[in-house]
């Protein structure tokens, strides 16, 4: 997963495992209220996102898959009471997300956050510069990957934000293995 320089304003990566991406904006010295993603669009914003970045490397677009949707669904809301940055080791690949403030009601904020891993990936020695995470990245690349399903909840604890989870299959990220 990419890093940038950000300012103040601007999103700020959180590395805690694999890189996860938040944001928080001061408004009078009081965090921004943070806006609910549009639950009209989500599926096809996140099926769009994953499909626009797959397509720019030359890779096959995922399908919408109503199981990985129900299995990322469950996991979210075991979530919802911490929002742990805390990967579910199910038979899925997996990327998670946590954000607050404005900018994230649309789901390609998330997408936008795991695909700015490439900077750090280097795809000749398929490793990611030292200390830093690509693995979000990879597996929106990964081009056995065929379907996505994912999921988002409001966080309780967290000072609030919302928490997302996608699913995919087959999973990505086989240690040794390129992902295209």
């Amino acid at each position: 997963m990419a890093s940038s320089s950000y300012s103040f304003m601007q999103p700020l990566l959180l590395s805690i495992g694999l890189m996860l991406c938040g944001t928080k904006m001061l408004v009078e010295g009081q965090f921004a209220p943070t806006p609910e993603p549009d639950q009209r669009n989500f599926q096809q914003d996140m099926v769009d996102a994953h499909n626009e970045y797959r397509s720019s490397m030359g890779i096959e677009p995922l399908t919408w898959n109503t199981t990985l949707q129900a299995y990322a669904e469950a996991y979210a809301k075991q979530r919802s009471g911490d929002c742990a940055l805390i990967h579910s080791h199910g038979p899925y690949g997996e990327n998670i997300f946590w954000a607050r403030g404005p900018g994230i009601e649309n789901a390609r904020y998330a997408v936008d956050g795991w695909w700015g891993e490439k900077n750090d990936y280097d795809y000749a020695t398929n490793t990611c510069a030292s200390g830093k995470a690509c693995a979000h990245y990879t597996q929106i690349v990964w081009k056995n990957t065929q379907q996505i399903g994912c999921a988002y909840v409001f966080c309780t604890s967290n000072n609030g934000g919302y928490w997302v989870v996608c699913s995919y299959d087959p999973p990505g990220n086989y240690n040794g293995e390129k992902p295209y």
